[in-house]
C-alpha cells in the first residue's frame, strides 16, 4: 500500500468524555480546585469544614474533550446520619467516575483523614492522580518528602504540585486528565456548565454566605431550601428560601438585631445569584427552627443525598 492509500488518521472531531471525581479530606481545597478547573463557580467555598454536602458536577469542554468534574464531600469519620450520607456521597462519586483525583493539603500533610481516603481508594480498586495542594505555603523539601510518602502508600498514576487558589500546576493536571479520558460522545450539551439544578445552586449560594458571614457562630448542620422559584414577565426571578436551624438561639444569630444579619446574607447571596444566573433576582429569606431536620428524609432528598439508616 502506498503512502497516499494508507488509512487516514482519525478526524480531529473524534470526541472523548468522562467523569472525574475530586476526592480528599475536608478542607483540602477540592471545591476550590473544581471551580478552578471548570473556570466558573459551581461549588461553594468556605473556610468551614464539611461545607460540600453532595456531589456537585462542573462541565468543561476543551477541544474534542468534555470533562465532567465531580466535587465530592470531604471524607471524614462520620458521627451522625448527615455525616454518613455525606461520606457515602463522596465514595459514590468516586465509584462512578472514570478517573479520580485525590487532593491533599500539602501544609497539613498526612493525617488520619488522608489515610482513610487512601484506604478507600485501595478498597475500591481505583486508579488515581495525586494533587498536592497549597504548595505556596510549603517548602520544596517538604513537598518532595510528602509526594514520596504518599506514593509509598498508594500507586498513583502521576503526582502534581498545585495551588488551586492561584492556579499554579493546574494546567498540567488538566492536560493529564484530558489524556486519560475514554473516547466517546459528549454527555451534556455544549453550553451546560453543571447538572446542579438552579434551585439547589441558589440554596448552596445562600448557605455559603451564611458561613462566610457568621464564621464559627453556627454549627455546619444548617440547611437552606429554595421553596419557591417563579420566573417573572420582565425576565427576573422571584426566589423564596427558608434557612432551617436547630435551636431558637441559632435563629437569633442568623436574623441578627432587627434582622440586620439576614439582610446582609440575603444581599450577598442575591448579588452572586444575579451574576451566575445572568438575570435580576428578587430574593426573600425566612428563618425557621426545625430541631430534628437532620433526621428528615425530605431534607436529604432536597440536598441530593441518600438516606442512611
Amino acid at each position: 500500500m502506498t503512502e497516499d492509500m494508507q488509512t487516514p488518521p482519525a478526524p480531529a472531531t473524534d470526541t472523548k468524555a468522562g467523569f472525574v471525581a475530586i476526592v480528599g479530606p475536608t478542607n483540602a481545597g477540592k471545591s476550590t480546585l473544581t471551580n478552578r478547573l471548570v473556570g466558573t463557580k459551581v461549588s461553594i467555598v468556605t473556610p468551614k469544614v464539611q461545607t460540600t454536602r453532595t456531589r456537585v458536577t462542573g462541565i468543561v469542554n476543551r477541544g474534542p474533550c468534555q470533562i465532567v468534574f465531580v466535587d465530592t464531600p470531604g471524607v471524614f469519620a462520620p458521627k451522625r446520619r448527615l455525616d454518613r450520607a455525606m461520606v457515602a456521597a463522596a465514595w459514590a462519586g468516586a465509584a462512578d467516575a472514570d478517573l479520580v483525583v485525590m487532593v491533599v493539603d500539602a501544609e497539613r500533610g498526612i493525617d488520619d483523614a488522608v489515610e482513610a481516603v487512601v484506604k478507600g481508594l485501595k478498597q475500591g480498586g481505583r486508579r488515581a492522580l495525586l494533587a498536592l495542594n497549597k504548595i505556596d505555603l510549603v517548602k520544596r523539601e517538604k513537598l518532595l518528602g510528602l509526594a514520596a510518602a504518599m506514593n509509598e502508600r498508594f500507586d498513583f498514576d502521576a503526582t502534581f504540585m498545585i495551588s488551586a487558589q492561584g492556579g499554579s500546576g493546574c494546567d498540567d493536571l488538566m492536560a493529564a486528565i484530558e489524556s486519560r479520558l475514554p473516547p466517546g460522545p459528549w454527555l451534556f450539551p455544549e453550553d451546560q456548565l453543571s447538572d446542579l439544578p438552579e434551585r439547589l445552586l441558589a440554596s448552596e449560594i445562600t448557605r455559603e454566605k451564611i458561613y462566610l458571614r457568621l464564621h464559627q457562630e453556627l454549627p455546619y448542620s444548617i440547611h437552606v431550601e429554595t421553596e419557591s422559584w417563579k420566573d417573572q414577565k420582565d425576565g427576573s426571578v422571584r426566589i423564596e428560601q427558608v434557612i432551617y436551624v436547630e435551636r431558637d438561639g441559632q435563629k437569633a444569630i442568623v436574623l441578627g438585631k432587627g434582622g440586620a444579619t439576614v439582610k446582609i446574607i440575603g444581599s450577598m447571596a442575591r448579588e452572586e445569584m444575579e451574576q451566575i444566573f445572568d438575570r435580576r433576582v428578587h430574593l426573600f429569606i425566612f428563618v425557621k427552627v426545625r430541631a430534628d431536620w437532620t433526621n428528615d428524609r425530605e431534607h436529604y432528598r432536597s440536598m441530593g443525598l441518600d438516606w442512611q439508616d
